[in-house]
């Protein structure tokens, strides 16, 4: 099982220290981190826009200062992109603390609040499915598309897209 850390979500970005807050970010994680993983199951850092740790620079800054005996990552790649980051990179730097994911595609824009079914985006999904390949984790890779209502294309059309875009990457399915 897998447990999620996102930090608070609604950070005033354009306020927001993150070098005064870093210390108590780490402290906290690793805190919680030795409490879930107690309980068995597998924190992972998941970094968001609009949160505490939302770009390049907050992402590496934590993970290269958490105990990942105890903290791993669950990287929205979607979300590292739009946060200004290249998602591949960020996944090759820190792939074997990897134990879930938030597999979305981001092209900007106004629908799906810039977000866009697999594979119409700037995220090079490919690549990462290379590198996650074959990889055992303790959580998912979950199919992700971030959408208020209304939705321009109905989820259930969403749904398909990926499931026909990961097809042809060579992804299997279970039945």
């Amino acid at each position: 099982m897998t447990g999620i850390v996102e930090g608070r979500k609604g950070v005033r970005r354009k306020k927001y220290d993150f070098k005064a807050a870093k210390d108590n970010i780490v402290a906290t994680l690793n805190e919680l981190g030795k409490a879930v993983t107690d309980m068995g199951l597998t924190p992972v850092l998941h970094q968001h826009t609009g949160t505490c740790v939302e770009t390049r620079e907050e992402t590496y800054a934590v993970l290269e200062s958490v105990d990942t005996k105890v903290m791993k990552f669950g990287p929205d790649i979607g979300q590292l992109q739009k946060g200004g980051s290249d998602p591949v990179k960020v996944v090759k730097d820190f792939l074997p603390i990897v134990h879930h994911m938030h597999l979305k595609d981001y092209v900007g824009g106004e629908k799906y609040l810039g977000y866009c079914p697999l594979g119409e985006g700037k995220v090079d999904i490919p690549a990462i499915l290379t590198m996650m390949n074959g990889r055992k984790t303790d959580g998912l890779v979950m199919v992700e598309l971030d959408s208020p209502p209304p939705q321009p294309v109905p989820a259930v059309e969403t749904a398909k897209i990926a499931k026909a875009y990961l097809l042809k990457q060579g992804v299997s399915f279970r039945s």
